[in-house]
């Protein structure tokens, strides 16, 4: 541990309860870069270790009981091993778990996403959501004739090459490393929520040809877009001839059981999915027009006289991924999950501010749906946490807290305290979060505020 970390009691009680995460940790760092196998995961002094999880609720390798906030980085809108899904994985292993061909339940798995998502005509199975956008770029190209992508800056589409960048830097669309300077070319960066710079863009470049957006806003909400700003994205699209792609990686099946464009009412002309259309499992997809679609169909492109895009991929509509799909979306559809889940997303936040009014911190807690967010309020602004309105502050004020020792010890608090949150920035419900975890997590929420101001991290 770095030596000037062993004066916080927070650092040091998180390595007490962790020894075990520590031990893997060590060995990891010689196996793997940083010693993770996501981004996400780094932290000092050790990312956490879990061996377990049920519904709202996860145990590291030491044994100690979490209450889960980070849902599988969103794919757990049912909590872990819901058991509909565990059986139906386990059976399917039984059968196999990748045969080479097609097989029935992948047809099964399309028709319960047509039926629920209100752009299927057509679906494209792959194998995860950064592969789900990069054939939406792809089609979308194809289709139009035109060679550019509109993105905002900070929304997350995965990481390959038309993504790697404009997410938390290079804003002015140079490359980060190893992504070639033509293919940046080829995007265009916007500032978020501002429909006249988005209308002046298509107005004077008509080699757009689709803009990708994540449909509540940067990081789920993070950055939050109104519902306003969506209805008028989609009415410039369609009058410049520019696709709509909805990145539902995240939202899909969460919001409503139809994602964003249900909850939203508005349709994209291709959306992307992943996480809990494959039930958790690795697996994800694209759905749209059919005439986007068919730019993969071997027939309509020969009969068109065109060269069809080709996509192979050892893992699309993998037979496991496809049984934990199945039964993940007839639950949603069957069920009030969504409901169950965005109501305690609303309890949470209320709890949470609760917390920080009793406390007399000026941050907030926010968002919509099953998510939240913490705004720590990194520019002083006057906030009163039970009456604040994130759609009323400019989306520069959404900006990263540049407190890193603040974010640390806030995420490692929660953990002490029994929580796992997405890092600081705040977490996602399920439909299995009920009221009693939630008053868990508040406790430890007010424990980790009275921590942070022990160590005079806040005032």
């Amino acid at each position: 541990m770095d030596s000037h970390l062993s004066n916080s009691a927070i650092i040091n009680e998180y390595v007490r309860r962790t020894p075990g995460s520590a031990a893997l940790y060590r060995d990891a760092l010689g196996m793997l870069p940083s010693g993770i196998a996501h981004d996400s995961r780094w932290m000092k002094p050790h990312p956490l270790y879990v061996e377990r999880g049920a519904g709202p609720l996860k145990w590291d390798v030491d044994g100690n009981r979490l209450i889960d906030l980070f849902g599988g980085h969103g794919s757990h809108l049912l909590g872990h091993c819901p058991p509909g899904v565990t059986q139906a994985v386990q059976a399917q292993v039984a059968r196999g778990s990748q045969f080479g061909a097609g097989h029935a339940a992948e047809l099964d798995w399309t028709r319960l996403i047509q039926q629920m998502v209100p752009c299927a005509e057509r679906v494209r199975f792959v194998a995860s959501g950064t592969e789900a956008t990069h054939m939406a770029v792809r089609l979308c190209r194809a289709f139009t004739g035109r060679h550019k992508i509109l993105r905002f800056h900070r929304h997350y589409h995965g990481w390959h090459d038309v993504m790697a960048f404009g997410v938390d830097g290079h804003f002015d669309g140079t490359p980060t490393p190893g992504v070639p300077s033509a293919t940046a070319e080829g995007v265009v960066l916007l500032p978020p929520n501002d429909i006249e710079a988005v209308r002046a863009l298509f107005e004077a470049d008509g080699d757009i040809a689709a803009v990708i957006l994540e449909p509540i806003g940067a990081t789920t909400g993070a950055v939050p877009i109104p519902g306003s700003f969506l209805v008028a994205l989609r009415a410039l699209t369609e009058t410049h001839g520019v696709l709509l792609i909805m990145d539902e990686v995240v939202t899909g099946f969460r919001l409503a059981p139809g994602g964003a464009q249900e909850a939203r009412g508005v349709q994209a002309d291709i959306c992307t999915l992943a996480k809990i259309v494959a039930g958790g499992m690795p697996g994800g997809a694209v759905a749209g027009r059919r005439d986007l679609l068919d730019f993969l169909d071997f027939e309509v492109s020969a009969a068109k006289g065109r060269e069809k895009i080709k996509h192979p991929g050892t893992y699309n509509a993998n037979p496991v991924s496809a049984a934990a799909g199945i039964e993940t979306l007839k639950a949603i559809r069957d069920t009030d999950a969504c409901a169950r889940a965005n109501a305690a997303g609303a309890a949470m936040r209320s709890s949470l501010n609760a917390v920080l009014a009793a406390e007399d911190v000026p941050w907030a807690v926010y968002g919509e749906f099953s998510f939240f967010h913490i705004f720590t309020n990194p520019d002083g602004l006057d906030v009163d946490p039970q009456a604040f309105d994130a759609f009323a502050l400019p989306t520069a004020a959404f900006k990263p807290d540049a407190r890193k020792s603040l974010a640390q010890k806030m995420y490692l608090g929660m953990v002490v305290n029994g929580v796992d949150p997405m890092g600081h920035r705040g977490g996602i419900l399920s439909a299995t979060h009920g009221d009693d975890v939630i008053a868990q997590t508040a406790a430890a929420f007010q424990a980790t505020i009275r921590a942070l101001k022990e160590e005079r991290e806040i005032a």
